[in-house]
């Protein structure tokens, strides 16, 4: 019986190693071109932080927008591995492909979410740690902003799993991440620390991914703010519970258009 059962392990593990290492291998096929984007956004980022900062950095504003960039970009990034790769391979017919394992349909799904998380981290870390080595700006390490910041990383693959399971059955994908991307760069602090915003802005703001976890690590970082401080005002029960619900939608949805799209022939088409 456990050996029988351990065979299915030990084949969803392939499919998931296989499925991180052709990510990963897509991603990086191509090094110069993300290095181009990255260069090109974050002297962006820094230029539009000297012109609101009229003519200098605001070293009090700059390090809580840090974070928020730094979300925005893993936001983009995990975005890139679950989305764009899923409608190129839909298009070629390589999704329907690797659906024809033994392995459920989850299990390579999986090893996206672990590649969206290798590379969009990386690359979360650049987007951060450059500007502020550029600009001189120190950012305090606490260890206690791990707990919020780790809700962040699930918040984003939730989201991004949320995205790839409309991608299975929506053409018009492409266009509904780019106006999520841009309203989450818009609205998470990427540009201006959360308390700056007007009150019914703020709230807008904070039905969107990455707000509130920014919000809570940010407080960690930068007011010394506890995890407790952080229970006790609902900013931490809010962001883990808006992180488990759009988990449990992004999981229902993925599982109605996989059946649908299995139904109806479209696992390699729209």
């Amino acid at each position: 019986m456990s050996s029988r059962a351990a065979v299915p392990a030990a084949g969803a593990l392939a499919v998931v190693r296989a499925e991180v290492g052709k990510g990963l291998r897509v991603q990086l096929a191509h090094p110069l071109g993300h290095v181009i984007t990255l260069l090109i956004s974050m002297t962006m980022y820094l230029g539009l932080q000297f012109v609101m900062g009229q003519g200098e950095l605001r070293r009090d504003l700059l390090p809580q927008t840090l974070v928020a960039i730094g979300g925005y970009w893993f936001l983009q990034y995990a975005g890139l591995v679950m989305v764009a790769d899923l409608i190129e391979e839909k298009r070629t017919g390589t999704f329907a492909q690797s659906q024809m394992s033994s392995a459920p349909p989850w299990v390579p799904m999986l090893g996206r979410l672990i590649t969206a998380s290798l590379f969009g981290l990386a690359v979360a870390a650049a987007a951060s740690l450059v500007p502020a080595l550029a600009a001189g700006i120190p950012v305090p390490l606490r260890w206690p902003a791990a707990v919020p910041y780790a809700l962040l990383v699930l918040n984003v693959l939730a989201f991004t799993f949320l995205l790839a399971a409309l991608a299975l059955t929506t053409p018009m994908i492409g266009v509904l991440q780019s106006l999520a991307a841009s309203l989450v760069l818009l609205l998470n602090g990427s540009f201006l620390p959360l308390a700056l915003y007007p009150d019914w802005l703020a709230l807008v703001a904070r039905f969107l991914p990455t707000t509130l976890a920014i919000e809570a690590t940010t407080g960690v970082l930068f007011q010394g703010r506890s995890l407790g401080d952080l229970w006790g005002d609902g900013t931490l029960p809010w962001s883990l519970a808006y992180t488990l619900a759009l988990a449990v939608l992004s999981a229902a949805l993925f599982v109605r258009n996989h059946r649908r799209a299995v139904r109806e022939g479209r696992l390699g088409q729209y």
